[in-house]
């Protein structure tokens, strides 16, 4: 498809269309959707000048708005550009950790990389200080001290990788986005206070990962330490020690005192040995972004962990959505390095702008491959939701499909006293086709933690009389997890029990538009209406809504009345005050929040 640029068009300057060096002009691959902005700076033009192009042909868009491939065509061709429709699969999927094309010959022993999680106040970040200061290495002149959020100790001439982030949130967060960066979590418990919620929490999050834990009981020094305890709570919940009779291994540890440390790493030596850790340090470099900033003296800075292949200064790299050529490395020690093979952490320098933690890095062959990988990216996480995601609607059909064979669930509650109950009732409904799984229980209203684990363990979350954090309601929203919501256990288990036999009916979900705040009460000869301040979205005469107070539901009708001063209005968008009446209701209080809401067919 081309067509050459005449003298009518005033729009812009002529395009030189792309030339591949073989003399012939290359067709531009264009996804089949694709923003204005995107799509300008792929043809090299202003987004104006593609405004103005999309209006000639009919097509009114915005710079932000996404247009399909025919439309995004059109432009091209006007411009002068031959266009192909790019594959559906991008840099990303193709890309991402793909380790199967390895040879396995070539494949070598590698260090393990290991995570430190457990409850707040347990002592994680000591014990990591107390790991690092049994490695001690002087920074040597003249070398960068920086930061690079993981390290490197050796124990009996072998390596162990720390990532010097602690907590189950950035390793489930990491995971959510594709990212399986570790192979042995620590999980710290303090030999005063026990097994805690945060403790359960991550003991569910590592398992959810399929990686094996080592227990650290931490404070053994303290007088009212009690290890005997931790041990028996530890069993309750599913972690039986190998002294008990089970294969969990378990060191007392002081972080303070700097007892156990060494006992704790040769563990992690002889956990890591019976995993067989290899990889191949000969193929194109394959890592993972730990964490990133933007440094004022040396510009983007990602903590890279190379998982496969060896990363070499001066290589071309694709890193989420952004890209650049390697100009420095560093270890953990400020040390500049040449390279990094598997399981080596590295600050990296000369990326065009700050990834993500969780973002694949790939080689690539040069800068043009590099810019354009993280252009398909981009492209990719346009919009994009987890396509084929399970939820109780489709579930049936992915069974029968082979997508699903293990359904797995996070249940949140009000009250401790119904999950037992909620989980037994589920786990009994696995057949041979598929199991039921409960990654996760706990109480208290659905966090966006809860989502990030959902995501990760491609995983639905049911709630019972409880309701989302608006934060994780609205990323549940835009990665498609399911959320359902329930008050009586029967119809919850029986929603399930439905969906796993394709027997489910189609339901209808509750589609958040707007909220405002209570900032004082009005009366009027009906009772009493709430002057509002419309906080995000809008509110729109008639539109269903819910009256919560504290984060409860205390009334759920509809918008009766809607006032802008003296006029009646149809709807009030976010940064405006108007008077709001709620059909059936009237004894508002300042502070409470009135939500609208529409309800849709839907998953």
């Amino acid at each position: 498809m081309k067509r050459k640029v005449g003298k009518e068009e005033d729009v812009g300057q002529d395009k030189a269309p792309a030339d591949d060096g073989s003399g012939t002009e290359a067709a531009i691959a264009i996804p089949h959707v694709i923003s204005v902005r995107q799509l300008a700076e792929l043809l090299d033009v202003s987004a104006i000048d593609v405004i103005k192009y999309l209006m000639r042909n009919g097509i009114m868009a915005s710079i932000n708005q996404v247009i399909d491939y025919d439309s995004a065509a059109v432009v091209a061709a006007d411009l002068g550009y031959e266009t192909t429709e790019a594959a559906e699969e991008t840099v990303e999927t193709a890309e991402r950790y793909r380790f199967d094309d390895e040879d396995s010959a070539a494949q070598k022993p590698r260090p393990p990389v290991v995570t430190i999680m457990g409850h707040v106040d347990h002592g994680k970040t000591k014990l990591l200080d107390a790991i690092r200061q049994t490695n001690v290495v002087d920074t040597e002149a003249g070398s960068i001290t920086q930061h690079i959020g993981a390290y490197q100790v050796q124990v009996h001439g072998q390596k162990i990788t720390f990532l010097d982030t602690p907590g189950h949130e950035a390793f489930t967060t990491m995971r959510a986005r594709g990212a399986k960066a570790t192979d042995i979590a620590i999980l710290v418990v303090a030999a005063d206070d026990g097994v805690m919620p945060q403790t359960l929490e991550a003991i569910d999050h590592a398992r959810a990962a399929d990686v094996p834990i080592v227990v650290a009981i931490n404070k053994i020094d303290k007088s009212n330490a009690n290890v005997d305890r931790v041990k028996q709570q530890l069993a309750d919940n599913g972690l039986l020690i190998e002294e008990w009779g089970g294969d969990v291994v378990c060191v007392p540890v002081s972080a303070k005192q700097g007892d156990g440390i060494s006992d704790l790493l040769e563990n992690l030596l002889i956990v890591a040995e019976i995993q067989e850790l290899k990889a191949d340090p000969t193929r194109p470099a394959v890592g993972v972004v730990i964490e990133a900033s933007l440094d004022s003296s040396m510009g983007s800075l990602a903590t890279v962990l190379i998982q496969s292949g060896t990363l070499h200064v001066g290589e071309n790299v694709v890193v989420g959505e952004t890209w650049g050529r390697v100009k420095a490395m560093f270890d953990d020690k400020g040390k500049r390095v040449r390279k990094a093979g598997p399981s080596m952490p590295v600050g990296v320098l000369g990326l065009n702008s700050v990834p993500q933690a969780g973002d694949a890095l790939n080689v690539v062959g040069s800068e043009r491959e590099a810019r354009v990988g993280a252009q398909q990216r981009q492209y990719g996480r346009e919009g994009a939701k987890r396509v084929g995601a399970p939820s109780l609607s489709n579930l049936f059909s992915q069974i029968q499909t082979g997508q699903v064979k293990e359904l797995n669930i996070i249940v949140k509650t009000d009250v401790q006293g119904s999950l037992d109950p909620i989980r037994s009732s589920l786990e009994r409904l696995g057949s041979e086709a598929v199991s039921v799984r409960i990654v996760h229980s706990g109480s208290g209203s659905i966090t966006k933690n809860d989502v990030m684990l959902a995501i990760a363990s491609r995983g639905i979350i049911i709630g019972f009389n409880t309701r989302p954090e608006p934060e994780a309601k609205l990323l549940a929203e835009s990665e498609g997890v399911d959320i359902r919501n329930y008050q009586v256990i029967y119809n919850l288990v029986e929603d399930v029990e439905k969906a796993l036999a394709g027997m489910l009916e189609p339901v209808y979900i509750d589609v958040v538009e707007g909220h405002a705040e209570v900032r004082a009460i009005f009366k009027v000869r009906q009772g009493q209406i709430a002057g509002v301040y419309v906080a995000d979205g809008k509110l729109s005469r008639g539109a269903l809504a819910r009256v919560l107070r504290n984060g409860e539901v205390i009334h759920e009708s509809s918008i009766s009345s809607l006032r802008h001063f003296k006029d009646n209005v149809k709807e009030m968008a976010a940064g405006f005050e108007c008077g709001v009446g709620i059909d059936g209701f009237s004894a508002f209080e300042e502070g409470d929040v009135i939500e609208a809401y529409r309800k849709e067919a839907g998953g």
